[in-house]
């Protein structure tokens, strides 16, 4: 028995995933992140493609009857989706030094992976509820973390000539200014007299990094300061 051309269900089912893995894929695209509208949509409709298709296997060649020795697993492929879907969101990750950027990203693509399988299911209700909370813990838990005293992780890179006990002024300054040292470089220049200090920091408040920028700018012998 071949399945059938077109079943109306089928597509009910393709368009509820596009529709919500866009929908959190529209939330990505506003703060500008790589994976946006387009890839969420696609993710969701793939994934929803991918089971939907599986179901139509088990319904033609599952061997309902038990007639044969063999039936068909429509289980499987879902399962590949799941582990497909990780290189996606591999490639949504970025380490830029001592900071990650793009797991939200990631997690989102997940979520949407999810949803597509689950629209492809013909799980409706839950489809909804599970966009639902993802789109409120995109929107609304964001404010609320803005809101939070969180710790962050910075770069500093500071030039300056190669005086006596420069190294012990510059690290009370931090930490007078609440930053905690994860990591310490040194790099002295012979030919110009100079050293280059490079400090990873943990730090409490956003305002202690001006305050930081501030307090280096007027040590005596820093030609050059560098936060990112």
């Amino acid at each position: 028995m071949a399945p059938p051309a077109f079943d109306l269900d089928t597509v009910i089912r393709l368009l509820l995933a596009s529709l919500l893995g866009g929908l959190i894929g529209l939330e990505r695209e506003l703060h500008g992140r790589p994976a946006g509208f387009r890839t969420h949509l696609l993710v969701s409709l793939g994934a929803a493609l991918f089971v939907a298709v599986s179901i139509g296997f088990y319904k033609t060649y599952g061997n309902l009857s038990g007639s044969a020795p063999v039936g068909v697993d429509p289980g499987r492929v879902a399962a590949q989706v799941v582990t497909g879907i990780g290189f996606l969101g591999a490639g949504a990750i970025i380490r830029e030094k001592g900071s990650v950027r793009g797991l939200t990203t990631a997690a989102c693509l997940w979520v949407a992976a999810a949803i597509g399988v689950a629209c492809g299911a013909g799980m409706f209700a839950i489809s909804l509820v599970v966009t639902a909370i993802a789109m409120i813990s995109l929107l609304v838990l964001k404010q609320v973390e803005g809101m939070l005293n969180k710790d962050t992780y910075q770069q500093v890179t500071v030039v300056s000539n190669d005086l006596p006990g420069q190294f012990e002024r510059i690290e009370q300054i931090m930490k007078d200014c609440g930053a905690s040292l994860i990591k310490t470089a040194l790099e002295r220049q012979l030919d110009t007299a100079t050293i280059r200090f490079e400090f990873q920091l943990r730090i409490a408040t956003r305002s202690a990094s001006c305050r930081l920028l501030d307090l280096l700018s007027g040590v005596e012998g820093v030609r050059n300061i560098s936060l990112r």
